[in-house]
């Protein structure tokens, strides 16, 4: 049996408070509205009670955030693709926002099992005056459960229309993009932490940023295999190799949180559900 799934949630702001409002479609839910930091911001979890995909299954996901709404917007656990009999796994989310509106996408890191054929997608559709912070986290295999990516195709792909695409098909076979030093050189967990503008940034802004990130990323841990870059006026982003998730996690978080009182003068607590 296959599972498919759509969640659309639209934040709109009220007043001082930005409200979310939602529909769904199979297995796909949210947990209740919180406002940890008061009423301006609204974070909501995205919970997929099946666990994981498998081959055939696929889940679609919609966020409009409305002109001066902030959302933020995570996961209790890890994505986990499973392995394939044959069909694709395919996990789409589609971000817009309005002038004026800010979105947090924080997923917790996505897993390509050994043996799965899977895609995840991500687009961004920003309105000038609009801002998100978001990060993607992706691990092969389960290399402390000596459970090594050594079949199977994964493909990821993120895009701001018109102005940035990344996309990345690595194939367990493909032994020189996993192992050699051009590639990923032997780690088995990528991450990027990116910051996305609806228009250009100011470039003492976007340096800034770029100075922040460079001085948490030189006291790190992976120093030697994380580096932040502009490939455009409207986008600033870190990346990191890592041989399993948690340093790159503990990396980007830190990261995060400097962005965030840059960017938006905010503090970052971390959501509650990250430490559950």
């Amino acid at each position: 049996m296959t599972w498919n799934a759509t969640l659309e949630i639209d934040y709109t702001r009220h007043a001082d408070k930005t409200l979310a409002h939602f529909r769904h479609s199979g297995p796909l839910r949210i947990l209740q509205s919180l406002y940890p930091e008061g009423e301006a911001i609204c974070h909501n979890v995205i919970v997929h009670p099946p666990g994981g995909l498998v081959g055939g299954d696929t889940l679609d996901l919609k966020f409009t955030v409305g002109a001066g709404a902030h959302s933020l917007v995570t996961t209790p656990g890890a994505t986990r693709f499973y392995r394939s009999q044959g069909k694709p796994a395919l996990q789409r989310a589609h971000i817009a926002l309005d002038a004026g509106a800010r979105m947090e996408w924080l997923p917790l890191e996505t897993i390509a099992y050994s043996g799965c054929l899977a895609e995840n997608r991500l687009t961004l559709q920003l309105a000038p005056g609009a801002e998100l912070l978001g990060w993607d986290i992706t691990a092969f295999g389960l290399p402390a459960a000596r459970q090594p990516f050594e079949q199977g195709h994964f493909s990821q792909h993120i895009e701001v229309p018109g102005v940035w695409l990344e996309r990345a098909c690595i194939a367990a076979t493909d032994t020189l993009l996993l192992n050699g030093p051009l590639g990923m050189a032997g780690h088995r967990c990528i991450a990027s932490l990116f910051f996305v503008a609806g228009s250009k940034l100011e470039r003492k802004r976007r340096e800034q940023a770029l100075d922040a990130a460079r001085q948490v990323i030189e006291a790190h841990a992976l120093c030697a295999t994380a580096g932040a870059t502009s490939p455009d006026g409207q986008i600033v982003v870190v990346r990191v190799l890592s041989p399993m998730v948690a340093p790159a996690m503990d990396l980007l978080k830190q990261v995060w949180k400097t962005w965030r009182g840059h960017f938006w003068n905010q503090a970052a607590p971390s959501p509650r559900i990250w430490s559950a």
